[in-house]
């Protein structure tokens, strides 16, 4: 327990990191994992196509090889940063980019999964009364989407969460960092550290659970 006390202000600053992280990932991975949804179910075959072959690419790749493709060849090969006087900073938004892009292939597979649970009458429906086809997505298809799947949508933030254990191959310290200086400073105390560590993350994963679990049981569709 020394040890944990000793740094409670970068295990603090760590896990801070880790909470900004997984918050901007989490909006920006739904609005594109929405938008990919919306281009999975078009009528129109590229766009069909085109959303397939993204979500099937970015989600059987691992997320190490995507962090390091934003770090290596974004960052370093492209030479396109975020900003080149801040290392922290534009660490943090390459982590970002490529949390962002591979969650939100499996937002994309969840929010699918709900519109198809939406009764074809109401896309029917929607089509009778002149609506196009992303207006009787966001006004009819989405909404009933949306709250027949808040608690896988929950568990993918979850995963999200414990995936920016990751992220330091990106080049941004967060709490997975800060725990890997602390084992390798440290003289002993391994298995506090490890389980103190465990017990942050539980306590950041925990009331995601139950939140979502929760609000699905108050917005649950009556069929």
């Amino acid at each position: 327990m020394e040890a944990l006390f000793d740094n409670r202000e970068a295990i603090l600053a760590g896990f801070w990191a880790t909470i900004r992280l997984a918050a901007m990932s989490a909006l920006l991975s739904l609005v594109l994992g929405t938008l990919l949804a919306a281009l999975r179910v078009a009528p129109v075959p590229v766009l069909r196509w085109s959303g397939t072959v993204y979500v099937n690419v970015l989600r059987n790749t691992p997320l190490t090889l995507v962090l390091l493709f934003c770090s290596l060849g974004i960052s370093n090969t492209l030479q396109l940063n975020f900003d080149v006087y801040d290392p922290s900073f534009n660490g943090y938004w390459l982590a970002i980019v490529g949390l962002t892009a591979y969650t939100a292939t499996f937002v994309c597979e969840t929010l699918r999964s709900g519109i198809n649970t939406v009764p074809l009458g109401q896309a029917e429906a929607a089509r009778a009364i002149g609506l196009t086809f992303f207006q009787s997505m966001r006004l009819v298809i989405l909404p009933q989407a949306f709250r027949a799947v808040i608690t896988p949508l929950g568990s993918v933030l979850i995963a999200l969460t414990k995936n920016t254990t990751v992220v330091i191959v990106a080049g941004y310290a967060e709490a997975a960092f800060v725990m890997k200086e602390m084992l390798y400073e440290s003289t002993g105390g391994t298995l506090e550290i490890f389980l103190g560590f465990a017990l942050g993350f539980v306590v950041l994963t925990l009331p995601i659970g139950f939140l979502t679990g929760r609000l699905a049981r108050r917005l649950e569709v009556k069929r």
